[in-house]
């Protein structure tokens, strides 16, 4: 009876080894679930700047603020609740581009890192094929390399995937801004102080504090030129004199320069968009470039302007 006791264990543990382990399903992964939420959040108007993928702080100021646009607990985190808000947009993070002729022939151009140098430059346009597309499609050009690892980039008619952010309403328009310099963000607010939309902000610095208190816009330029002034720069090369910079991305001050009622100070776009809510400025308030456009939609008569710690 023993024997027989020991030959059915026996069996049954073999018959446990033999049987292949039940596979968990699979979980999406850290960078899809970014990814898609940085594209929801981009298109609800709370930009988290460069779509990267990559959980930083501007995807968390963009959480916590469409938290509370929400009536959401503002954590900074992908929650339940705020996936939940978030997919009520159900549009695929994801669509396709197909690359065109000029977009593989340019022009393409080497920027110099000097003021005087770039002076000289009649244009400052993007210098190659993937920062056009990364600021078209408000991606990282890391980001595009990944999402089309097998790309044929000097091909037209190639199919690209890109973050589907494109072809989305015009903000309505603002009644007043706020600029957070302790959260780095600025808020488009309306007559009712709802909050219609919120950009990553590089807010000044040290040297060059953000001028806190109460301004207005006073005009927009798109393409705007940038007029140098040394004089104005503590970090300036002595040897630099005044001059002025053709309009384009790569531009100083980007796409977009909308005037503030502070003399020499103003909201504008940038040519290093992965920096925005990373770095310092001169004292003006830097956002990506299309964040600085779409904002010059909403801000076309003089809108009141708090610059607040």
């Amino acid at each position: 009876m023993r024997n027989a006791q020991h030959l059915i264990l026996a069996s049954l543990l073999l018959a446990a080894f033999d049987t292949p382990a039940v596979e968990p399903k699979p979980m999406a992964s850290d960078a899809n679930s970014n990814l898609r939420a940085q594209v929801l959040l981009d298109r609800a108007r709370f930009s988290p700047g460069e779509i990267d993928g990559l959980a930083g702080s501007n995807q968390r100021r963009a959480v916590k603020g469409f938290q509370s646009s929400r009536g959401l607990e503002a954590t900074g985190k992908l929650d339940d609740a705020t996936w939940a808000s978030l997919n009520t947009d159900a549009a695929p993070e994801l669509g396709e581009y197909t690359l065109t002729a000029a977009d593989v022939e340019g022009p393409y151009m080497q920027i110099p890192a000097g003021m005087m140098e770039q002076s000289k430059l009649p244009a400052l346009g993007f210098t190659n094929l993937l920062e056009a597309l990364g600021e078209r499609f408000h991606s990282s050009p890391a980001l595009l390399k990944k999402l089309n690892a097998q790309a044929r980039w000097d091909k037209p008619g190639t199919v690209l995937k890109i973050p589907n952010v494109q072809g989305l309403p015009a903000l309505p328009s603002a009644a007043r801004l706020v600029v957070d310099k302790s959260d780095s963000t600025l808020s488009v607010l309306d007559a009712e102080g709802k909050v219609l939309a919120q950009f990553p902000a590089t807010t000044g610095s040290e040297h060059d504090p953000l001028p806190l208190g109460e301004w207005r816009t006073q005009a927009v330029a798109t393409a705007p030129t940038f007029n140098y002034n040394p004089a104005l720069f503590w970090d300036a090369d002595p040897a630099h004199s005044k001059a002025k910079l053709a309009a384009g991305p790569n531009n100083p001050v980007g796409a977009v320069w909308i005037d503030l009622s502070k003399p020499h100070y103003g909201i504008h776009g940038t040519s290093e968009p992965r920096t925005i809510g990373k770095s310092q400025s001169h004292g003006c308030i830097r956002l990506t470039n299309w964040d600085a456009q779409a904002l010059a939609t909403a801000v076309s008569t003089p809108v009141p302007v708090t610059l607040q710690e």
